[in-house]
C-alpha cells in the first residue's frame, strides 16, 4: 500500500531506502528541538513548553508534507527567524513575544490565501533559471558554513578576521573531520545510508572516548505546553508601529521558503525541462498551514528544511520519507534526551558533505554571459557570507532586473520579477538593521 500511494515505483525507490532517507533527515536537523527554544528562551519564552511547540509543529508540517504534498521535505520552525523575533522584535524593539506571534500567524493567513489563488507559484515560476540556481548552490555554501562552525572545523574569529581555524588538537574536532571522511568514502563507494552511518558512528565514539556525555535518562515525558499555547496577542500588532515589523516577517519567510523549496526541488530532481516545479502549489499550502499551525502552537515561522537536503542525498524521493522524519519527531517528545544526544561534530560534517553536492548545478549558469553571472554572484555570495538566506535572495531580485535594463534585456524581465523587486525594495527599507 505504501508503494502504491507514494509511487515507490515510479520513483525507483524502496520502502527501505525512504526509511533510511527520513531517518538522515532527522538525525542531521534533531538540533532544532532544543535550539529553537534555547533561542525563544531570550525572548521570555518558557524552554519546556517551546520545545513541545517545536516538536508537534515539525510532526504536523512534515507529516502533512509527505502526505499531501507527498515531497521527502522537512517542515520546521526556521533559523535566523527565530532569532528574528528573540533577538531584534522583543530585546530590541520592545514588543512582546505574544505580539511576535499575532505577526506570525497574520503572515501565514496571508500566505495560505496567496497559495489558494497561486500568486505564490506565480512568482516562483516568474523567477529566471540563473536565480533558481544560485538559490540551490547559495544554500549549499550556507549549509558549509553552518557545518564547517558546527564541528568547530572554523571558528568565529575577531575583528578584522571574521573567522579562523579551528583547534585540530580537540578530540572533537578530529571526530568531526573522521566523520566527514568517512560520509566521503562511502559515498564514493555508493553505500545506501552513507550519512547517516557516519553520523551514528561518530557519535557512538564521542561517548565511548567520553567526549561527549551520555544522556542521564533515555525516555521522558513531553514538557507541558500551555503555556505558549495560543497566547498570540492580536491587539498589540494592529498598530502603525507593527507594520513595519509585519512587512519584515512577511518577506523574509516568503523568500526563505521559496529559495528552499526551489533548491531542495532542484536536488531532488523534482523539476521539469524548464526549471519549474510541477505542483508546487502543495508544499507551498503545507508551508503556509504550518506557519499558522506553529503560531497557535506557541513557536516561529516554518518552512522546507535544508537539511532535508541530506536525506534526499540518501536516497529520499517521495513523501514517505517526511512520514519518517515526522514520526521521528513525533517519538521525539519521549526521548528527547536521547535524540538530542547527538553532537554537532557528528551531524556538522554531513551539512558539509551536501554543501557540496548542492553546488554541481551552477555549471548550468553560462559564465560567458555577465548579465546573468552578476545577479547569480551577488545572491550566492550574500546568501552564504551574511548568514541570511533572505538577504542573498532579495538582493538577486533587486540586481537582476537592474543589469537586465542596463544592457538592454528588460523584456526579460517577467512581470512577476518586478513584483519581487518592489518586494525587495520593502524588505531593505523596513529591515531592522
Amino acid at each position: 500500500m505504501l508503494t502504491k500511494y507514494f509511487h515507490l515505483k515510479e520513483l525507483n525507490t524502496t520502502i527501505k531506502q525512504e526509511i533510511i532517507a527520513g531517518a538522515t533527515t532527522f538525525v542531521t536537523m534533531a538540533y532544532i528541538i532544543i535550539v529553537n527554544p534555547k533561542i525563544l528562551e531570550a525572548a521570555g519564552m518558557p524552554f519546556g513548553a517551546s520545545m513541545a511547540a517545536t516538536i508537534l509543529t515539525a510532526f504536523f508540517g512534515t507529516i502533512t508534507m509527505g502526505v499531501y504534498a507527498k515531497r521527502p521535505f522537512a517542515i520546521a520552525p526556521y533559523m535566523g527567524e527565530n532569532a528574528f523575533v528573540a533577538y531584534t522584535l522583543v530585546k530590541v524593539l520592545g514588543y512582546s513575544w505574544q505580539t511576535a506571534l499575532a505577526a506570525i500567524f497574520i503572515a501565514g493567513c496571508l500566505f495560505t490565501i496567496l497559495t489558494i489563488i497561486n500568486i505564490r507559484s506565480w512568482l516562483i515560476n516568474a523567477i529566471p533559471e540563473s536565480l533558481k540556481i544560485a538559490f540551490t548552490v547559495g544554500i549549499g555554501f550556507f549549509l558549509v558554513f553552518i557545518g564547517l562552525n558546527d564541528t568547530g572545523i572554523v571558528k568565529i574569529g575577531i575583528p578584522g578576521a571574521p573567522v579562523h581555524v579551528g583547534n585540530f588538537r580537540e578530540p572533537a574536532v578530529l571526530l568531526a573531520i573522521l566523520s566527514f571522511l568517512i560520509i566521503a568514502i562511502l559515498m564514493i563507494r555508493k553505500i545506501n545510508g552513507s550519512i547517516l552511518i557516519g553520523i551514528i558512528t561518530v557519535t557512538v565514539l564521542g561517548f565511548i572516548f567520553k567526549i561527549s556525555p551520555l544522556p542521564e535518562q533515555w525516555v521522558s515525558l513531553p514538557p507541558d505546553i500551555s503555556p505558549v499555547l495560543f497566547k498570540i496577542d492580536f491587539a498589540g500588532a494592529f498598530t502603525w508601529g507593527f507594520l513595519a515589523v509585519m512587512i519584515v516577517v512577511f518577506v523574509m519567510d516568503f523568500v526563505d521558503t521559496m529559495g528552499t523549496l526551489i533548491g531542495l526541488s532542484i536536488k531532488a530532481n523534482l523539476v521539469d525541462e524548464k526549471g519549474q516545479l510541477p505542483g508546487i502549489e502543495k508544499p507551498l499550502l503545507v508551508d503556509a498551514l504550518s506557519t499558522v499551525v506553529a503560531s497557535l502552537l506557541g513557536t516561529t515561522t516554518t518552512g522546507a528544511y535544508i537539511e532535508s537536503a541530506t536525506g534526499i542525498e540518501a536516497g529520499g524521493k517521495s513523501g514517505l520519507t517526511a512520514v519518517v522524519t515526522a514520526f521521528l519527531f513525533l517519538i521525539a517528545l519521549f526521548f528527547e534526551p536521547f535524540l538530542t544526544a547527538v553532537p554537532p561534530y557528528a551531524y556538522g560534517s554531513s551539512l558539509i558533505i551536501v554543501g557540496l553536492l548542492m553546488m554541481s548545478p551552477i555549471t548550468k549558469i553560462n559564465f560567458n554571459d555577465m548579465s546573468e553571472v552578476l545577479p547569480a554572484f551577488v545572491t550566492i555570495a550574500l546568501m552564504s557570507f551574511t548568514y541570511n538566506l533572505g538577504i542573498g535572495m532579495t538582493a538577486g531580485f533587486l540586481i537582476y532586473p537592474i543589469t537586465m535594463l542596463s544592457v538592454g534585456k528588460i523584456k526579460q524581465v517577467s512581470f512577476g520579477m518586478w513584483i519581487l523587486f518592489l518586494f525587495s525594495i520593502l524588505f531593505y527599507i523596513f529591515y531592522p538593521y
